[in-house]
């Protein structure tokens, strides 16, 4: 999520810079919202993970936290989509589908009918390389209007649909029925640095950093060295101001973005003073209800993690998998070129995933997975072939081959057809159940994964400990980071209050469905 903020942050500095500030200030007072019965405030809290959390219960520091989980229910270990990054976990929150049928393969992906990479923002210097332009046009338009799939619908569109209105603040994914015109800067659209405006569908309440906000006390917050908003005291003087102002929609989901950075620095278990922080933001929005009681009283709150992290090795020389090492057999594209006759390979990397791309024919995936699997960091490599889904990896011999309908069922009801090394997944067969070990839903999300887009490619997904490293993406040795299949990486908690419903099964997949409902049952 921080690298994508960047991009904001580099899109409005330059519009102040050249023609001072654009003032994206709304009115509450101008927003018609129907009163409803117990609405939903869902927050997501970027990175947030059940040790950590349950930590900082332990230790004091998060007492509003420990007072929601006294008051309601806590579910640890819910089951996030893949690859675990930001974009492509909130379209599977908002959607309740995978990545086969939301079409967000992750945070950067190969467009074979465009040929060219997207990317919704990772470091500077591949935002660069790509070209400002276009990540800006993806990132705050492409994303939500034309990638996310128009046959699946977002909570905000469906609830919409049904008479009732949602809100987003700050969310990257949030696709509603409204529309709102963003205006960037006309100089800058001159010299086609960028789009002059951008012409969105959002739910009825939109917040989105210094584009678009309610408060006024989020002047403060709206500053160079604050992100322009895009931080967690801009999301908690806009929910606070809403609260007040009696504006709670159906539904409001808003999105806590700094607990990522600071886990991605000091790694998985070394980021207690940032918790204490979100836990006091979390105060500050239960203090607009005259009680903490009242506040329970009168809506269901949920608080829940959209990925874990799994920690990086301090040693760049181990903890870094260099891919244009690996593959210096190959014409690797460059990103900051076009696509040219003679490239053969693409990489877009999520992290601790990647996806690999053949553009030459003569390039078989078989060839580029045999050399990955001399790299013992590398957990697994998988693609699609005529049988169905193949994985292998360094540590074991043979392979597994895995594909949707069969007579074995796993925990979720879906059923599979899987033949070979089972322990390439850490499966288990007991009967004609399948159990899964350190990859949570692993069949399912894999499959997903590389049925989200077309084009000829493979997945490498790392172990814990290590990284991708490519072109100028972003690194965290030493810290924290994700993007795999990993348990480290794929499970998050959720706390909830004001119901004793929950959803069918415990995954962010599921979550959209029994939201819809819970929100329908209180309000017919």
């Amino acid at each position: 999520m921080i690298y994508i903020i960047l991009i904001v942050v580099l899109v409005i500095a330059l519009s102040l810079f050249l023609i001072g500030r654009n003032k994206a200030n709304q009115s509450l007072e101008s927003e018609h919202i129907d009163p409803t019965n117990k609405p939903v405030i869902l927050l997501i809290v970027d990175s947030l993970m059940d040790n950590s959390l349950q930590q900082a219960i332990q230790e004091g520091r998060a007492p509003a936290l420990k007072f929601l989980m006294e008051n309601g229910h806590y579910y640890p270990d819910f089951v996030s989509s893949y690859p675990t990054m930001s974009v492509s976990i909130d379209s599977t929150l908002l959607t309740g589908k995978y990545p086969d049928e939301h079409r967000i393969p992750g945070l950067v992906w190969y467009n074979k009918a465009e040929t060219r990479l997207i990317n919704y923002g990772t470091a500077k210097e591949e935002i660069f390389k790509l070209g400002i332009k276009q990540v800006i046009e993806d990132q705050l338009f492409h994303l939500n209007h034309k990638h996310l799939s128009k046959q699946t619908k977002t909570i905000h569109e469906e609830l919409a649909n049904s008479g009732l209105q949602t809100g987003s603040i700050n969310a990257l994914v949030y696709r509603g029925n409204e529309p709102k015109t963003i205006n960037l800067s006309e100089t800058l659209a001159n010299v086609d640095l960028m789009p002059k405006s951008v012409d969105i569908m959002t739910p009825t309440i939109f917040s989105y950093g210094a584009f678009a906000q309610y408060s006024p006390e989020n002047k403060k917050n709206t500053q160079l060295w604050e992100r322009y908003g895009f931080n967690d005291p801009f999301v908690t003087e806009e929910l606070k101001s809403i609260i007040k102002n009696d504006k709670l929609p159906a539904l409001t989901l808003a999105y806590y973005a700094d607990l990522d950075q600071a886990v991605h620095k000091d790694g998985p278990q070394n980021h207690m003073e940032a918790i204490e922080k979100v836990d006091q933001y979390l105060q500050e929005v239960l203090d607009s209800y005259r009680s903490w009681e009242e506040a329970l009283k009168n809506n269901v709150w949920m608080v829940m993690g959209d990925s874990g992290q799994a920690p990086v090795k301090g040693d760049k020389g181990e903890s870094l998998i260099s891919l244009h090492s690996l593959l210096d057999a190959y014409n690797i594209h460059k990103t900051s070129e076009p696509m040219k006759d003679d490239d053969q390979i693409v990489l877009a990397l999520n992290e601790r995933m990647v996806y690999i791309y053949s553009v030459d024919k003569s390039v078989k995936l078989h060839d580029i997975a045999t050399t990955l699997q001399e790299d013992d960091r590398i957990n697994f490599i998988a693609w699609k072939s005529n049988e169905g889904v193949q994985v292998v990896n360094s540590d074991k011999e043979g392979n597994l081959l895995f594909r949707p309908n069969g007579p074995l069922t796993d925990p979720y009801g879906q059923s599979w057809t899987v033949e070979g090394e089972l322990s390439i997944l850490d499966l288990k067969q007991n009967n004609n159940q399948l159990e899964y070990g350190i990859y949570p839903d692993a069949l399912a999300r894999l499959h997903s994964a590389l049925h989200s887009h077309k084009g000829t490619f493979l997945i490498a997904d790392a172990k814990p400990g290590y990284e991708f490293i490519g072109e100028g993406t972003p690194t965290h040795p030493g810290g924290g980071s994700h993007g795999s299949l990993h348990e480290d990486d794929s499970l998050v908690p959720l706390i909830v209050t004001g119901t004793d419903t929950k959803p069918n099964n415990f995954r962010l997949k599921d979550m959209k469905p029994w939201i819809e409902q819970l929100i329908l049952g209180n309000n017919q």
